[in-house]
């Protein structure tokens, strides 16, 4: 099986390589020259105009936008597909946009499943994402390869494209939300004396924690934000579920508030951090000097 890969950032990188491990032939594109060279160190080949037709195109990109760009736009990416060739769209997009992207396969003769993905980098690179997926039975047929190298678990959400896109989006309401929280919450014991690591030993072991919690409060404690998922994510993905809520007129004010200490935490240039910088964003304000801050 051929594969081509649209994006090597901190997932695509690694969901090529899990796809490497599986025994396929992958060519992967990223605007970043280092983690094209990252791929053929591992194996894989760089994706140009004489790579050979894929049997499946992984397109990893930030948002709908660039999405479109890689696909059918001036990239045109989906050429280099076999016919009924299969598109997995990852990113986090509005369901009506994976629709769309799957109408336009269609008319070029292709397959695409709306398969947003959820775990970080770690399970990327060790092929145990979650993938949110929603497509045609022949879609998923072209896809299970793929699917099977990439993640532990594949949920299957519907016969056509947008209801992956839509659980993706409840998922980044819970999980922009819950990094939010915790960095308002170890910032708000060292208000009453509890340093971060002790923080983090009582809550992961009660009642108040999460999977986010135990994932990004340890870079707190450590003072480090090597970005594994940067603070620039969450004012798109928390955007794009706040644009879905206002359509279907729901409100949805605590997701409107995390949203605000993202923007917070990239208006004073912490965009390209790991997205627990956000408490810096509370530490400011409290006057606070978090592990590793001068």
């Amino acid at each position: 099986m051929i594969i081509h890969f649209a994006g090597l950032g901190s997932m695509g990188l690694g969901m090529a390589q899990s796809c490497l491990r599986a025994g396929f032939e992958v060519h992967g594109t990223d605007t970043n020259p280092d983690r094209v060279a990252a791929l053929t160190q591992a194996g894989g080949h760089a994706l140009g105009a004489d790579s050979p037709l894929a049997d499946a195109l992984v397109c990893v990109v930030l948002n709908a936008q660039q999405t479109r760009s890689a696909l059918f736009g001036p990239s045109r990416l989906a050429t280099g597909l076999r016919p009924n060739g299969v598109i997995l769209g990852c990113a986090t997009v509005a369901p009506a946009f994976a629709q769309e992207m799957e109408a336009e396969a269609a008319s070029a003769g292709l397959l695409y499943l709306d398969a947003p993905i959820s775990g970080g980098s770690g399970k990327a690179a060790s092929g145990q994402l979650s993938i949110m997926a929603s497509g045609t039975q022949a879609a998923f047929a072209a896809a299970r390869p793929a699917l099977d190298a990439m993640a532990a678990t594949v949920f299957e959400l519907g016969d056509a494209a947008g209801p992956g896109s839509a659980m993706k989006a409840v998922n980044q309401m819970l999980a922009g939300v819950h990094i939010a929280a915790m960095a308002e919450a170890i910032t708000f014991g060292m208000t009453q004396g509890i340093a971060p690591d002790t923080f983090l030993d009582v809550i992961r072991q009660c009642a108040g924690t999460s999977w986010m919690l135990e994932n990004r409060a340890p870079h707190i404690v450590a003072g480090d934000y090597t970005p594994h998922s940067q603070v620039n994510i969450w004012p798109k993905d928390l955007g794009i579920v706040l644009d879905i809520a206002r359509d279907a007129r729901f409100a949805a004010p605590i997701t409107a508030a995390a949203l605000q200490q993202y923007l917070a935490a990239a208006g004073m240039g912490l965009g390209q951090q790991d997205d627990a910088a956000v408490a810096k964003v509370y530490a400011r304000n409290a006057g606070l000097t978090l592990p590793g801050e001068a």
